[in-house]
Parts: C-alpha cells; sequence; structure tokens
C-alpha cells in the first residue's frame, strides 16, 4: 500500500485530525508516523479508500514521495 501524508487544514478544528486518524484505521490504514510540529501523520493507505479523506474541508491529503534536489 502506499503512503500518504495527511495534514490539517489552517484553521481547522483539531478534532478534525482525530477523526481522519479514526477513519483510517477503520478503513485498513495504518498510521507510520505522527507529526508533532504539524498537525498531521503518515499513513500507509489503500488508494481506493483516499477519496473519503480528501473530500473533508479540514484534512489535505497527498501521496508521499521521494524528494529531490537538483
Amino acid at each position: 500500500m502506499p503512503l500518504y501524508n495527511v495534514t490539517l487544514k489552517k484553521d481547522s478544528p483539531h478534532e478534525e485530525l482525530e477523526k481522519a486518524k479514526q477513519q483510517v484505521k477503520n478503513q485498513g490504514g495504518t498510521i507510520k508516523h505522527e507529526y508533532t510540529l504539524i498537525k498531521g501523520f503518515t499513513v500507509e493507505y489503500p488508494p481506493d479508500h483516499v477519496g473519503a479523506l480528501e473530500s473533508s474541508d479540514h484534512i489535505h491529503v497527498e501521496q508521499d514521495g521521494e524528494m529531490k534536489i537538483q
């Protein structure tokens, strides 16, 4: 399963992040890392379930990937 970075959008209530964490657990996702400096986490998640997370007005989702500096 691919990894996704899930973060709380600016001015969104913290409860929305908790809802997202519970949602991914209920749908078979595995939280791999929880951030401390930003409100978010990285999750191993089935790609066919990502749309449900992306539909939230409070959550930003992007697929994790390698960054390269040129």
